[in-house]
């Protein structure tokens, strides 16, 4: 079964960095595109960013120059650098891939960023 588990959220200081993970099962990971969302409290997911599978990235505007999108096949993961995280950024954020016409989701992980 297709199995997504993000992790390395946490609570972060205005201008600090994380590195979020999701690892991947249960599908063929190196030929899936892969994705990562966000929600922070009362609003719509949104898209942050794209890796398809021969490495093209994508990301939403409020981000771009921020954060990196990346994979490493042979570990079957998929992982967020966050730099220069703003108060803005707080939110439950999401791995999510679609192979084979469907789409899967993780449960999240939590992002904090608070003074």
């Amino acid at each position: 079964q297709v199995q997504l588990v993000e992790s390395g959220g946490g609570l972060v200081q205005p201008g600090g960095s994380l590195r979020l993970s999701c690892a991947a099962s249960g599908f063929t990971f190196s030929r899936a595109a892969m994705r990562w969302y966000r929600q922070a409290p009362g609003k719509e997911r949104e898209w942050v960013a794209t890796i398809t599978s021969v490495g093209k990235t994508n990301y939403a505007n409020s981000v771009k120059g921020r954060f990196t999108i990346s994979r490493d096949n042979a570990k079957y993961t998929l992982y967020l650098q966050m730099n220069n995280l703003k108060l803005e950024d707080t939110a439950d954020y999401y791995c999510n891939a679609v192979p084979n016409g469907l789409n899967y989701w993780g449960q999240g992980t939590q992002v904090t960023v608070s003074s």
